[in-house]
């Protein structure tokens, strides 16, 4: 089951000799779900740090998600990955990673995509940015009440992403986010495990 916290690693906050110690902390604090995000360019590198990732989730017997690279995935052995809407297609994951992977898809702000996504097989469904957000600044608001309609209609595991810290992260939670996805309150922490510790205690509350 898809619930708590999930982080997901930023190339702009966490450069490569950084990467390994805050994702080891976050795991350390109780993050239940990583999602290893790099655009930048340099496939052996990633590699290198999804290998090492991928590692140190085996040691919390957490599962490693990787964005948007098919090929990264299986080379690592990650338990899926997570797409966007302009990714590869939903069936062709489904079908190259096994039909026990973890597959993630974005849905912004749309109830129809999610609709989607679950008839395709998806894991789970991310809906946002909720609130102002760091990594995606121009990405389309989402409304809080999209989170009551979609629990009402669907029956897999929400994702809230966009802007969620420590402060707002009950007002998608208390709506029927199962989960949600930090980036920038999460990694930007002077004492990132106790600020994983402190998201994850928000869910005790519902």
């Amino acid at each position: 089951m898809i619930k708590g916290l999930y982080a997901i690693t930023d190339a702009c906050l966490l450069p490569p000799d950084q990467l390994p110690g805050a994702v080891e902390q976050a795991l350390r604090g109780g993050v239940r779900l990583l999602q290893y995000r790099d655009k930048e360019p340099g496939d052996a590198r990633r590699l290198e740090q999804a290998l090492h990732l991928k590692r140190l989730c085996d040691r919390y017997s957490v599962p490693l998600l990787i964005n948007d690279d098919l090929a990264l995935a299986k080379a690592c052995q990650a338990a899926g990955v997570h797409l966007g809407q302009g990714d590869l297609k939903l069936q062709q994951a489904r079908a190259e990673l096994g039909p026990d992977a973890l597959i993630g898809i974005t849905c912004h702000d749309s109830l129809e995509l999610a609709r989607e996504a679950q008839q395709g097989g998806a894991s789970y469904v991310a809906f946002g940015r909720f609130f102002h957000s760091h990594t995606k600044p121009d990405a389309p608001p989402a409304p809080l009440d999209l989170l009551l309609r979609a629990r009402s209609q669907l029956h897999l595991p929400l994702v809230a992403i966009g802007g969620i810290t420590v402060d707002n992260a009950a007002q998608v939670i208390s709506r029927g986010a199962d989960a949600i996805a930090v980036i920038h309150d999460l990694f930007s922490s002077r004492d990132i495990e106790q600020r994983a510790r402190d998201l994850n205690r928000i869910f005790d509350r519902f």
